[in-house]
């Protein structure tokens, strides 16, 4: 069926003569003057209305027969047809979004259910980031000066964040701290010491340098790892607990299970993300202060390695990997700066720090003495041992790793400024190559001497021969030997030395330990100008530091002539001296009189000068 379209004046302004004239003829003559549509002829071309017509419909020709009863027809203003176009476009808007919403809801909830590792709890457990968190305020730690600071922050709105929270410091405390101050009297006086840590701070802030504290811990429970609040809480009181200051923290719950936080530090940062299915989270601590950073490590423990109270019995515990490296320039930027005097740049944070992989890594001591810093870490390299049977060996079950624990402990680390001195499961080595050839040497040797040897395991080996009589250990450090009593006994356990009268080897009644300088000791009894009235020794053993370290005590022990002859004069007429010159060279070092070999050459000389021969040899000790 086809139609044809045609525009008229409206019904009512049409007179009853010009529409049945106009019906038969088709006609458009002018209506008369008196007549109601030329009255309103006017309007019309403002008011139109489309006629939709059939072929049936004659009245649409102009030779058609009388109108059809069948007659369609539209009327539409200009208004009208806007307001049509924005409802439609509006109920299409409306039905796209609700569908959206409905499809991300479904799949959000398909994925949470088809999930087999998130525990029942998180399953059933409905997401409450509706309701407002009462999350902590950071606040000022006692004393802390604290600039006033600006920050920008923008958030983006994702679907997979269900919350976002941001909590800004809280300085309130920190004006009432002024304002105490600002009031005192003026003529108390301060601590100098604590200005003086002040400006150190202060100092370090401003250094391109600073610490990176990276940290893993699994076997933690779920829902805490999902707890925003908790997490939030337990960030705030670590930064409190290790004198940092939060200036901000700004931390997402996400979809369907995790949180993330990053709190910005005057110091520099804090961020953690966490896995509640699987028990993990992760931490990144940057600071650009200087105090050190691994005594938080046990606070980071207390508060985030939570165990699960759903978990079965016989669950590990959450275990904790961590490692620390240092960050940026420091030297040529502080004027003062010794990267020798800095242990974090030798062995200990080189070697040892800087590896995320020990499965089990424990500061013992970090202390200084009066003359070095002493470090003791107990770890269990992967590669070696493995923390599984080092835990199985402390069961008591009757297994093989019960019953031989000594063969599964943790290995354990000495470190002297930094340089690694001997380890449990390598200073036998080290100590029997040390000692045993010169006592071989020597026909039959009474009175032997020890230069160094805080560990106490050169003691130990020289008193397995039944020859000896007595052993004088000459250690400047007393309170060396005291942390090595403590936390490396075996070093120096003799309970396996036939003979010995003793379980320690500085408690064995052949032995006689001097607490003083070395150096002195010998010249006043053997030097030149001793009164020789010093029984002398058949064995002189020097078990000190490494001629390559960059220490005064160094260079007077290995290179001062006077010195040498004292040794040389304290022995007996087949004496043998023995010393310990660093590690061995390898084949494209530089040669010995130059660079951090320079004293060992100079020992070198001297000791061809004064002696019948020499020999040289070298010992694997890893």
């Amino acid at each position: 069926m086809s139609s044809k379209i045609m525009m008229c004046p409206p019904r009512h302004e049409r007179s009853p003569e010009r529409s049945s004239s106009e019906a038969s003829t088709g006609s458009t003559a002018p209506s008369s003057p008196g007549s109601s549509s030329s009255a309103s002829a006017p309007a019309s071309p403002l008011r139109k209305y489309v006629s939709y017509c059939s072929d049936e419909d004659t009245s649409c020709g102009s030779n058609g027969p009388e109108r059809a009863k069948s007659r369609y027809h539209f009327q539409a203003t200009p208004r009208f047809v806007v307001l049509a176009l924005v409802l439609a476009a509006s109920t299409a808007f409306a039905v796209g979004t609700v569908s959206r919403v409905a499809l991300l809801a479904t799949a959000a909830s398909q994925q949470q259910q088809g999930s087999s590792h998130c525990p029942v709890a998180l399953k059933n457990e409905v997401r409450t980031a509706q309701k407002p968190l009462q999350l902590p305020s950071p606040t000022v730690v006692g004393g802390k000066d604290v600039p006033f600071t600006t920050f920008a922050s923008k958030t983006f709105h994702r679907e997979a964040a269900s919350a976002s929270h941001s909590v800004h410091l809280d300085r309130r405390n920190a004006d009432a701290e002024a304002g105490a101050v600002a009031t005192s009297s003026p003529d108390e006086e301060g601590d100098d010491s604590d200005d003086e840590d002040r400006n150190v701070f202060e100092e370090s802030l401003h250094l391109p340098a600073g610490q990176h504290l990276l940290v893993d811990i699994k076997g933690v429970d779920p829902r805490f790892l999902d707890d925003e609040n908790l997490l939030a809480r337990a960030m705030v009181y670590l930064t409190t607990e290790t004198g940092l200051t939060l200036l901000s923290y700004h931390c997402h719950s996400l979809v369907p299970v995790g949180v993330s936080c990053a709190g910005v530090l005057l110091e520099s940062h804090v961020a953690f993300h966490t896995w509640p299915r699987d028990g993990a989270i992760a931490m990144d601590l940057f600071t650009c202060g200087a105090e050190p950073l691994i005594p938080v490590l046990p606070v980071i423990e207390k508060l985030f390695a939570v165990p699960s109270s759903e978990a079965a019995e016989d669950a590990p515990e959450p275990s904790m990997v961590w490692s620390h490296t240092l960050r940026g320039f420091r030297e040529g930027f502080s004027p003062d700066y010794n990267v020798n005097a800095n242990p974090f740049e030798s062995d200990l944070g080189l070697e040892m720090l800087s590896e995320h992989t020990f499965e089990h890594k424990v500061p013992l001591v970090s202390d200084e003495t009066d003359f070095q810093h002493v470090d003791i870490y107990e770890l269990i390299n992967p590669r070696a041992r493995s923390l599984a049977s080092y835990q199985k060996s402390l069961e008591g079950d009757g297994s093989y790793e019960a019953e031989n624990p000594e063969l599964f402990r943790p290995n354990k680390h000495l470190y002297l400024d930094g340089v690694e001195q001997s380890s449990l499961y390598g200073e036998a080595a080290y100590h029997e190559a040390l000692v045993h050839p010169a006592m071989l040497a020597h026909p039959g040797p009474k009175r032997v001497a020890i230069i160094g040897g805080g560990e106490g395991a050169t003691l130990r080996e020289i008193l397995k021969h039944k020859t000896v009589e007595e052993v004088v250990m000459v250690e400047i450090d007393q309170e060396l030997v005291e942390i090595c009593k403590e936390h490396l006994p075996e070093w120096a356990d003799c309970t396996d030395n036939v003979g010995s009268d003793a379980d320690s080897c500085f408690d064995d009644g052949r032995a006689s330990v001097y607490f003083e300088d070395a150096f002195a000791w010998f010249i006043d009894r053997f030097g030149s100008d001793a009164s020789g009235d010093e029984e002398k020794f058949d064995v002189i053993i020097m078990d000190a530091l490494d001629p390559q370290r960059m220490v005064e005590i160094v260079g007077n022990l290995y290179k001062d002539n006077q010195f040498m002859y004292s040794l040389f004069n304290g022995l007996s007429d087949d004496g043998v001296f023995v010393v310990q010159m660093g590690e061995t060279d390898e084949r494209d070092d530089e040669a010995l009189e130059v660079g951090l070999d320079k004293q060992v050459a100079e020992m070198i000389n001297t000791l061809e000068s004064l002696f019948q021969s020499m020999h040289i040899y070298d010992e694997v000790c890893r």
